[in-house]
């Protein structure tokens, strides 16, 4: 089982993709902030990280540049979900490691169709 780790200080914005990629038989790790995200990260291991941009104290962005500086997860894909969606953001999220950029409110299918992408999952 595929597992994917969801960081966003939105409890409502965790509990649907909790749900959504539960529903398709994903397991789920849930993080609501950077020090946790990169903990679990680092225990974890999962195939995919959701990562949200906005979070409190430590951002999106600062946790992805963590992520990818550390050895045992630099190779975990992230994917940036974030209601930032300006081409500089775009740019910036890639150029630090982000292998794909979700802006919110999303289609459920459309995230479901990315995470599958990046995990490997066929359907």
């Amino acid at each position: 089982m595929s597992k994917v780790l969801v960081a966003d200080d939105d409890p409502s914005v965790r509990e649907f993709c909790t749900l959504l990629l539960r529903n398709e038989g994903f397991g789920v790790v849930e993080a609501v902030d950077a020090v946790t995200c990169v903990a679990l990260a680092r225990q974890e291991q999962p195939d995919l990280i959701l990562l949200d941009w906005m979070m409190p104290e430590v951002d999106g962005m600062d946790t992805l540049r963590l992520l990818k500086a550390s050895d045992r997860t630099t190779r975990i894909p992230v994917v940036m979900l974030t209601a930032l969606d300006s081409d500089a953001q775009i740019t910036e999220a890639t150029m630090n490691g982000a292998e794909g950029y979700v802006t919110k409110p999303f289609e459920p299918d459309d995230l479901l169709a990315l995470v599958r992408r990046f995990t490997g999952v066929v359907t």
